[in-house]
């Protein structure tokens, strides 16, 4: 009932009615415009070839596309381009100086760096739709209708076209709607295809039958489990305790306060099942050239490390955990961080400031990294399993002995779609969370109740509704 009263709340407040109106407006647009099929294509033969594709890129490419790859829409390239060129931009702020510049100068370099990111989104799209339109003409299933330079041509201007729009939805969500508008649109393209997803439930449930009660009860009881763990680790910090010197500054005393420095135990979000999800998807796209198929000793390994095969899971899991050490690198400077807490008079008790209060920090860095790495392997692990289940019969000396004794459901999976994709599930609660926590904020500024119990009503005000 409380958390109705909160959400009746937001209609309520008119500037911030207006900017729901305005985010749910845009997402309807980008949802009218993921059926705009792309000119030129024979989109039944595309959606035979795609089905025959899932477990490859283009399978983790349609998820952050949301679908509009599997329709081949204008929309085809989707937030991949705009988060490619954050990405590189992002990276490359470690190795030039004068994006490092660019970012420690406020307002002014971060709006800097959001224009050379918008450029080279452009870029990226014109040299990634130009790559698919070529890659179409060469696929002997029949998928364009008139090859030659005007479909390539028309590829290029519709794809990134398309590409574009979807990059200005998002800032404009960002600017003058509620939550980040690039999370909004994957998280929306992902939403989507709830309703299939309780259809295949009900479908195996109650028509086909090869669910039975226990098996959906598990199934319903793994989701509320598996979300219910996301939030608490995403809510989840170490707080670092840091003291301020008394300093006098003419007649004034300054500093003397307590506070803490919080370090996130999933720092990298998503990123790093992205990183190795996309590397690890190599090897089955690999599987789809034909060259490849003639080169026996080289098609028996990539067929090793499908989706599925234990080498498969064993690879992702140390490329999660590598990646999440990667990024938090780049995203968080222990070195940096002890010099600012030196020069503003600031000190951790009982270490001594500098480079042992760096140790420290990168000690602990180092730790919560592993948990957080470890948790986004089980996140990640937990629901492939239950899509496509462990091959574990695939082993050798002890393979035939695992198929006699281990359940189906743990070699074989359960064929469950959607929600139990550890990417998007971890992408749908993220960003719900985040967004929920920006409204919560925006009401508490304006003195309503929060979503959560503790968020509460400003003291000594009282709405007028």
């Amino acid at each position: 009932m409380k958390f109705l009263e909160a959400f009746l709340n937001i209609f309520r407040v008119p500037d911030l009615r207006k900017r729901m109106y305005f985010t749910l407006g845009l997402l309807a647009v980008y949802r009218f415009g993921s059926q705009v099929p792309t000119p030129g294509i024979n989109i039944q033969r595309w959606q035979e070839f795609f089905g025959s594709a899932q477990g490859s890129m283009f399978g983790l490419f349609d998820l952050f596309a949301g679908g509009n790859i599997r329709r081949l829409t204008v929309f085809a390239l989707g937030i991949m381009p705009y988060i490619t060129a954050s990405i590189i931009l992002q990276l490359l702020t470690v190795v030039i100086p004068t994006l490092e510049k660019l970012q420690k100068e406020g307002e002014l370099g971060r709006r800097k760096i959001t224009q050379w990111t918008r450029y080279l989104t452009i870029v990226l799209s014109v040299i990634q739709s130009a790559t698919i339109a070529k890659a179409l003409e060469g696929m002997s299933q029949g998928i364009v209708i008139n090859p030659g330079f005007g479909f390539v041509l028309l590829t290029i201007l519709s794809l990134t076209t398309g590409s574009a729009f979807i990059m200005w939805l998002g800032e404009q969500i960002s600017e003058r709607g509620v939550g980040n508008g690039m999370s909004l649109i994957i998280f929306a393209g992902i939403v989507v295809g709830l309703p299939n997803a309780i259809q295949n439930i009900y479908t195996n449930t109650f028509v086909t039958h090869e669910w039975g009660a226990i098996t959906l009860v598990v199934i319903i009881a793994m989701m509320v489990a598996v979300v219910a763990f996301i939030v608490l680790v995403e809510r989840g910090e170490r707080r670092i305790p840091v003291q301020y010197a008394k300093r006098v500054v003419g007649r004034r005393v300054m500093g003397g306060q307590s506070t803490h420095m919080p370090l996130k135990v999933n720092a990298g979000g998503v990123i790093p099942v992205i990183f190795a999800s996309s590397m690890m998807a190599f090897p089955t796209t690999m599987l789809n050239l034909a060259f490849v198929k003639n080169i026996t000793w080289l098609n028996a390994s990539l067929q090793s490390i499908r989706p599925g095969e234990p080498l498969y899971y064993l690879l992702s899991i140390l490329a999660i955990i590598f990646f999440c050490f990667f990024y938090v690198s780049i995203i968080f400077n222990p070195n940096e961080a002890a010099d600012n807490m030196r020069k503003y008079g600031g000190f951790i008790p009982g270490i001594r400031p500098g480079r042992n209060t760096a140790d420290y920090m990168n000690n602990i860095l180092t730790k919560i990294t592993v948990v957080g790495g470890i948790y986004l392997s089980l996140l990640w692990m937990l629901p492939a399993v239950m899509i496509s289940g462990i091959k574990l019969q695939h082993l050798a000396l002890v393979g035939t002995w695992i198929d006699r004794v281990a359940p189906r459901f743990l070699l074989e999976g359960l064929n469950v779609q959607f929600y139990f994709g550890g990417t998007s599930l971890l992408i749908v609660v993220g960003v719900a969370m985040d967004t929920i926590n920006q409204i919560e904020a925006q009401l508490i500024m304006r003195h309503y109740e929060g979503f959560t119990p503790r968020s509460g009503r400003i003291r000594g005000r009282r709405s007028s509704f």
